[in-house]
């Protein structure tokens, strides 16, 4: 994965003659593949199943859909704007630095999470050879397997800051490996184990449409799509960004996505009628704390049972350890940009962000606690890094009306904006509310705590002048809007909320309050983005040259 930089203390001209535009199309997709292809898959097709029955195939296409909208709308702004960074860069060129700050906050609750839950998928899976560390039928930490947990996150802490550069060097081989045991998987399954009848015994969406979409957020399945995200952060490093970036983002969603049908498929194929007899949402078997592991020892393929409890430990492991190095980075451009506390921005003698390190770890930890399991601590993932990617629309938009594509051509251009961004910030806000009151509520609930303690401590350092308030007073409504519509939302299953009205009506106020919030967003941009325009001055030599930008 992509480490994520900080924001450059340079002015914004310098910035693209510093890049090398080097990552071909093969790099791209890689980087995407590795990604995607992690603990996702070993949990998220039961946790579906259980959500949706069979028509939880139909969960992974809506998932690769939403997806693909927000990977698109951020392509353009990554390309446009190459070398600056991470996603929270963004806000900042088009409504300035509070609204950078607010969404590095979430950017980081979406980053520190990812750890913990890798941390969760091993000694999930770890617990049935070594019995103790998770509940068995709630699949929650016992306090033996809390005191596990945090010890690999320590661990993860520990490696990265001594150095992960022989990691970093096997990175194409364990993609090899993470693509060939889950095919494998899919193929021995669907050749050894599979009834037909189960697509339909039950009923093929036994839980309705509300089951089907409650199973894209909740069950894991947007979570397993989130590595899209590191072809985005590399674009502008790509030597042939117009051709390469859509295929290398197309091209990984659409493999990950027909791997991970095929394992949907498998999966409720494989399942003995036996364990139907009361319905999906009760599905339990010997050992569904590792569901594929468990499936292949019924079947009598304990080969198989081996390779996927090794890969239960290799995928998750490499991937936490991964993005325990990425959120550090996170922290540390915060610091550095001036967005949180300066004495995050600290390195130890080897150059590791050592303060960011800690309160990765001292964060991470505490997301034990509310998310004691991989399915609760993914769905909270989910909320909060499609609230972070989110806003992507919304910059996009705003920067085609600051800078008209008439007078400053980007690299890569989003054909059908006007479409696409409002329905990819649509689906965004609809996978937040799918999410449930109870994620939501901690979500919203975090960033009003972390929005408190920054206001004073910018009042005490005598800063708060200088915060671009105007460019961030719509995230107020819109914050509180997606709070209010999830938590008074309809009392079901998927969504938990009051029930003051039900969960249609709870979707039409999404789509209502997405598109004001939008409009509003648009229109309290900067009016006259320097930063933005300097960037694309510096990456177009002629318009340099012809002194087209003033």
């Amino acid at each position: 994965m992509a480490s994520v930089q900080a924001p450059s203390t340079a002015t914004p001209s310098d910035n693209p003659h510093h890049i090398r535009k080097v990552a071909g199309i093969w790099s791209l997709l890689f980087a995407s593949l590795t990604a995607i292809v992690g603990s996702g898959w070993l949990f998220a097709p039961l946790n579906a199943a259980q959500q949706a029955g069979p028509a939880s195939v139909f969960s992974w296409v809506i998932g690769a859909v939403a997806i693909l909208l927000l990977a698109f709308v951020n392509a353009e702004l990554t390309t446009a704007f190459p070398g600056m960074g991470a996603v929270i860069t963004f806000p900042k060129l088009s409504h300035g630095s509070l609204m950078a700050a607010v969404m590095s906050w979430v950017v980081f609750l979406g980053y520190v999470t990812v750890a913990p839950a890798e941390v969760l998928a091993v000694v999930t899976y770890a617990n049935n050879y070594l019995p103790g560390m998770v509940h068995t039928h709630s699949h929650l930490l016992t306090p033996i397997g809390f005191v596990i947990s945090v010890v690999l996150l320590g661990l993860f802490v520990v490696i990265n800051a001594l150095g992960v550069k022989v990691l970093l060097r096997v990175g194409n081989t364990v993609m090899v490996w993470k693509l060939i045991v889950p095919a494998l998987t899919v193929l021995v399954l669907l050749a050894v184990a599979f009834h037909g009848s189960n697509f339909s015994s039950s009923g093929f969406a036994p839980m309705g449409v509300q089951g089907v979409v409650g199973a894209v957020a909740a069950s894991g399945i947007v979570f397993s799509f989130l590595g899209f995200r590191q072809a985005v952060e590399l674009s502008g490093e790509a030597s042939r960004p117009q051709r390469d970036l859509p295929i290398a983002i197309v091209g990984s969603v659409l493999i990950s996505a027909v791997l991970f049908i095929g394992l949907e498929v498998a999966f409720v194929g494989a399942v003995s009628p036996s364990a139907l007899v009361n319905g999906w949402a009760k599905l339990h078997f010997a050992g569904s704390a590792g569901p594929f592991a468990g499936l292949a020892m019924l079947v009598g393929m304990s080969w198989l049972a081996v390779l996927l409890y090794i890969d239960a430990v290799v995928s998750p492991a490499g991937t936490g350890l991964v993005y325990g190095g990425t959120t550090a980075r996170v922290v540390y451009a915060t610091g550095r940009g001036g967005l949180s506390f300066p004495w995050l921005a600290t390195l130890n003698k080897r150059g590791v962000p050592a303060a960011g390190l800690w309160v990765t770890w001292i964060v991470g930890l505490l997301f034990f606690l509310p998310f004691p399991s991989w399915q609760k601590i993914v769905t909270f993932i989910s909320s909060a890094t499609v609230l972070g990617y989110g806003v992507g629309p919304v910059a996009l938009m705003t920067l085609r009306r600051t800078m008209p594509l008439s007078d400053f051509k980007r690299p890569f251009t989003l054909q059908g904006a006007g479409l696409w961004a409002p329905l990819a910030f649509i689906i965004s806000n609809f996978i937040i509310y799918w999410s449930g009151r109870a994620t939501d509520d901690f979500l919203f609930g975090a960033l009003l705590v972390i929005f408190i303690l920054y206001t004073i401590s910018q009042a005490v350092s005598g800063k708060m002048a200088q915060l671009q308030w105007g460019g961030a007073w719509w995230l107020f409504p819109y914050f509180l809007g997606m709070w209010a519509i999830t938590h008074f939302g309809p009392n079901d299953a998927v969504i938990g909320g009051v029930g003051l009205y039900g969960f249609y009506t709870g979707m039409v106020l999404v789509a209502l309050l997405s598109l004001g919030v939008m409009w509003m967003a648009v229109q309290s941009g900067l009016p006259d983005p320097q930063e933005a325009k300097a960037v694309i001055q510096a990456s177009d030599p002629e318009r340099m040259a012809a002194g087209a930008i003033e």
